[in-house]
């Protein structure tokens, strides 16, 4: 039974009577990475016998702290302008969005970025696996995420080698590093397979969506060419049009997040379409960022009802081009910064609309279109000619309650995986701070 002392930090509380609180510094060398000029990056993309990998922030994995050592760029063993790391050398992330979040220990030699700092062991008393789970703890987290300063965010080396750690006796640090690989890895199956699960779920529902959007309901239905090559037939009685047939085309406002007030008039922009509310928007139910009412005066073009659907008019990547939200509310609202107003000219069945616009179908026409390299960009007049496949209003509202009631299901069973992840890797964060924070009983 473990007898234990009083850390002297309040929010800590007890550790075990004969652990040590020490700096890093004194158990470890610490040292940034070397950035690659972007006039040179064409010259550090070749892997062979001679070459390393370049490990940058984006190769490492956030959920299980893991290195792609041949996503990116190499550089040469005998390239002298570049810092290395070595294998069980520690990299952490020390600026920006992922800093003290992105942490991995490596299993080879490799180069790295000036973001990510390199923590190399120099003590025979300290566990390489022990400090690498150390640094996902709570303990050093908070330590980490109260010192970060300046407009990107960031941690200097320096800073890292003067915070405290908990230093255990060598053979329990490796008890402790043992236990939580074992647990670890469990969890990470756990999560591997459930997201193998969610993934199987979401192609099912985009299949449901792209045959039932496609061919209709009636299976017996008399068919017809298209028009479109790649596609093939469709219902007879079914016309082909585009959307600047069926919609007027307008633009959000044209403003920033620091326009947005306590108190107004709501306003979806590009950020909650890609993040927050895809395919459709229920002011009953979600909730927006306000702008001035003076916008009213101002703007009214951009003003939305219920059944007009709002477009992202960038996206990050090319998988999000095409995102877009349907309005299912009649409180007034605004379309925000970086958006396309799409208003229907003639009656149509919205929700029919919103599972068409979210169809491999309509995606793929909008994905051909796009331009850009780290932004892609889509346009009114990439959107105006997009083609659509148009059944009667009857139909559209059968096709609609059919998919409604079917991807609902399906959105379930993916809302309760989700949750089990996210439950299980809350598990992890717990049983990481117990274990390196000397609270856990490890037999």
């Amino acid at each position: 039974m473990k007898n234990f002392k009083n850390s002297g930090i309040e929010w800590l509380g007890e550790i075990p009577e004969h652990w040590e609180m020490v700096k890093i510094k004194y158990f470890a060398n610490l040292y940034n990475g070397d950035s690659i000029k972007d006039s040179d990056k064409g010259k550090y993309c070749i892997a062979d016998n001679d070459t390393i990998p370049y490990i940058a922030t984006k190769d490492i994995d956030i959920i299980f702290n893991s290195i792609n050592y041949y996503n990116g760029m190499f550089i040469k063993k005998t390239d002298a302008n570049f810092k290395k790391a070595y294998k069980e050398c520690i990299l952490l992330c020390i600026e920006g969005a992922n800093a003290g979040k992105k942490i991995a220990i490596l299993n080879q030699e490799v180069c790295f970025v000036n973001k990510l700092c390199c923590v190399k062991n120099k003590s025979t008393e300290l566990n390489s696996k022990f400090l690498f789970y150390f640094f996902q703890g709570i303990f050093f987290q908070n330590n980490f995420f109260s010192n970060i300063k300046g407009l990107i965010g960031g941690v200097t080396p320096e800073q890292i080698g003067n915070f405290l750690f908990l230093l255990p006796p060598l053979k329990e640090q490796e008890q402790i590093a043992n236990f939580l690989d074992e647990k670890c890895e469990k969890i990470q199956n756990f999560i591997e397979k459930k997201e193998k699960l969610l993934s199987l779920l979401q192609e099912q529902k985009q299949a449901l969506i792209n045959e039932t959007i496609t061919k209709g309901l009636d299976k017996n239905v008399k068919l017809k060419n298209s028009g479109i090559e790649w596609l093939g037939e469709i219902p007879e009685h079914w016309e082909v049009r585009k959307l600047k047939m069926l919609f007027s085309f307008g633009n959000g406002l044209n403003i920033t997040k620091a326009d947005f007030i306590s108190f107004g008039i709501p306003c979806i922009s590009y950020g909650e379409i890609h993040s927050k509310y895809p395919c459709r928007l229920d002011l009953s139910v979600h909730k927006l960022p306000f702008v001035s009412e003076t916008y009213l005066n101002d703007k009214p073009q951009s003003l939305l009802s219920k059944g007009d659907f709002v477009f992202a008019d960038t996206s990050e990547d090319i998988e999000g081009s095409g995102n877009f939200t349907c309005i299912q509310s009649n409180i007034p609202l605004f379309a925000g910064y970086h958006t396309i107003i799409l208003r229907p000219k003639t009656q149509i069945y919205s929700l029919y609309f919103s599972f068409l616009f979210d169809s491999i179908f309509v995606r793929n026409q909008i994905r051909e279109k796009v331009w850009g390299v780290k932004v892609f960009s889509i346009t009114k007049s990439i959107l105006k000619e997009v083609q659509c496949f148009i059944p009667p209003l009857k139909e559209q509202e059968q096709i609609a309650n059919f998919l409604d009631e079917k991807c609902e299901k399906i959105d379930s069973l993916i809302t309760k995986i989700k949750k089990q992840i996210e439950l299980i890797k809350e598990y992890k964060t717990t049983l990481i701070n117990e274990a390196v924070c000397g609270r856990m009983d490890l037999k």
